[in-house]
């Protein structure tokens, strides 16, 4: 091939440097010339076409896929897929993995399967799915440190990296699995619809790597998503959306049969147990229960026996309340950035809750040390010249009691808000009321039977029975609430409990075994047969005692099983997804 064909095919050679090239006689210009080209790196070679215009002008097959202009007042960027071009090739999950450098198990958009229709005309469509950048999204009102921000102009909304403190709320307040926890970096990474690329008109990932053009990006009015997400059905198996108002449209010319499921639907394994959050809420409901109880106990016992027998638990509820609330630490993938969990007052329950039991902790602590402070002779006569601590024990009581309670309630409001149906606050709210009844009740029993044999005497005789039998009756009561889940097993449509009821059955049948098993033995069993062992009945207080521990300590582990199947048995609302 002579050096006049190959300027005749336009083959450009990049130069590197204007100089004039002193080549060997013996070769000729064309050879000389690619032998210069090898010496340059890969950087050196793209720029040097670029500058040349060497490289294919990629715009033209993207410039028509995103808005020519800026969202004016009330409108905002969307997704739009079309769902007859989309051909699950995952060019666009692959283009977003790369140009956004995701690790290697992160995944910001997928491409799930939905089908339908009859054996006679069956009916299939993938679907490629992200971020939906909603109205009104639940993970910036759920972050409970304002690591969510929403544009004020494009109405995308990012994540604020820096600021994430890796609680992973958000995960379960987003209906559709979009924020995705990234273990290594101890953070919360989501899609923000490459923002920087849009800000310099150029498309997404996404947009710019489909090969049919099925995705681009829309100009949406809000008024309008509003009114539609209050008429139509999102896609089919997902959530509603008039929860969070998304703003990613699909669109098809084809009449999809009604029966459109994913490709998934059918399929249930078990979730995230988050061991840190069964801890905290068990051992924080346990210390709260244990105070109110204790409280309760006030009127029955005499005032010398409520100072032996209320510094005693209420030292014993503290101690489980700090730990409930240093185990939760451990569920932060950055927990040095933990005190800024209080910047989300405003709108995040988990906020409100931190601030709760902080108040509670605090107030418990005061109340503990009442107790303790007297007894202590170097504070003797600072002691004395302070009014007299059965004064200051009453007021402190009560708020301890009034926070520990503000606490539970905001921790039932943290899932609830997630308006998950095995999460709702009825459900929640009792489950959690119970667990703080079962476990303080049990406390105080194996308390005041664990102190010396006149204080036992009193307990035994004066709120041992009743105590006792109001543990029995409410642990029976939860159990049943809780067997009442299987009966979901029995209909036809496949819904999220029955779902939940397929996992304590099948792949969590161990630990729903464990969850009767020690919370019937702990809080019916042993209660029931100490009831009539006492207090006239012969049987010793070293048999009496015994009975209370082992009680205590199946009750204790009775309620974190039934945490532990709160979150691994509760199948998370998401976008449709492929076969597996």
């Amino acid at each position: 091939m002579s050096v006049a064909k190959v300027s005749d095919t336009h083959f450009r050679l990049p130069i590197v440097n204007s100089a004039p090239k002193v080549h060997d006689s013996n070769k000729s210009l064309l050879e000389s010339l690619l032998v210069d080209q090898q010496k340059l790196t890969a950087v050196e070679k793209f720029s040097k076409m670029h500058e040349e215009h060497a490289l294919p002008a990629q715009s033209k097959y993207y410039r028509d896929l995103i808005p020519l202009e800026k969202p004016k007042p009330g409108q905002q960027y969307g997704f739009e897929v079309d769902l007859d071009a989309c051909t699950a090739c995952k060019a666009c999950v692959t283009a977003c993995h790369s140009l956004n450098g995701l690790d290697d198990d992160e995944v910001w958009r997928s491409v799930g399967l939905l089908h339908g229709g009859t054996p006679q005309t069956p009916a299939q469509q993938s679907v490629t799915t992200a971020c939906h950048h909603c109205l009104d999204p639940a993970c910036m009102s759920g972050c409970p440190v304002k690591a969510y921000e929403k544009d004020p102009v494009t109405g995308i909304v990012k994540h604020l990296d820096d600021q994430c403190i890796g609680c992973q709320y958000c995960i379960l307040m987003c209906p559709y699995d979009a924020p995705k926890f990234n273990a290594e970096r101890g953070i919360v990474r989501k899609c923000d619809m490459c923002s920087d690329r849009l800000a310099n008109d150029e498309a997404p990932a996404c947009v710019q790597s489909c090969p049919n053009g099925a995705i681009r990006i829309t100009m949406v009015d809000q008024q309008q998503a509003v009114q539609e997400s209050q008429t139509s059905v999102f896609l089919p198996g997902a959530a509603t959306p008039e929860i969070t108002i998304p703003t990613t449209s699909y669109k098809t010319k084809k009449s999809l049969p009604r029966n459109m499921l994913p490709a998934d639907f059918y399929q249930v394994s078990r979730e995230h147990s988050h061991p840190p959050l069964v801890v905290m809420l068990v051992l924080t409901q346990l210390s709260v229960g244990a105070f109110c109880v204790s409280l309760a106990l006030n009127e029955l016992l005499g005032a010398q026996a409520t100072r032996d027998f209320g510094g005693h638990s209420a030292t014993f509820a503290l101690v489980f309340g700090l730990a409930a609330l240093n185990a939760s630490l451990l569920h932060l993938g950055r927990p040095q950035f933990a005190f800024r969990a209080f910047l989300g007052l405003k709108t995040s329950w988990l906020s409100r809750e931190i601030l709760g039991f902080s108040l509670f902790a605090g107030a418990a602590t005061l109340y503990a040390a009442s107790f303790w402070v007297p007894a202590i002779p170097a504070l003797a006569p600072v002691v004395s010249a302070l009014p007299p601590v059965d004064l200051a024990q009453t007021p402190l009581s009560y708020a301890v009691a009034l926070s520990g309670i503000l606490g539970v309630f905001c921790s039932v409001m943290v899932y609830a808000a997630t308006q998950r149906e095995h999460w709702r606050g009825a459900l929640t709210g009792f489950k959690f009321g119970t667990t703080a009844a079962i476990l303080g009740s049990s406390t105080v029993l194996m308390i005041g039977l664990l102190l010396s044999a006149e204080h036992a005497a009193l307990l035994l005789t004066r709120g041992f029975r009743a105590l006792s039998a109001f543990l029995c009756v409410v642990t029976a009561l939860k159990l049943l609430v809780e067997l009442s889940m299987f009966r979901h097993l029995r209909k036809r449509s496949h819904s999220t409990l029955k779902r939940s009821a397929i996992l304590m059955t099948g792949e969590l049948k161990g630990a729903t075994g464990w969850r009767f098993a020690c919370g019937a033995l702990g809080g019916i069993v042993l209660p029931a047969l100490s009831l009539f062992s006492a207090p006239n009945s012969g049987v010793s207080s070293e048999v009496l005692m015994a009975m209370a521990v082992v009680a205590f300590l199946l009750c204790l582990a009775g309620e974190l099983f039934e945490r532990y199947l709160f979150f691994a048995a509760a199948p998370a609302s998401k976008m449709p997804g492929g076969l597996s």
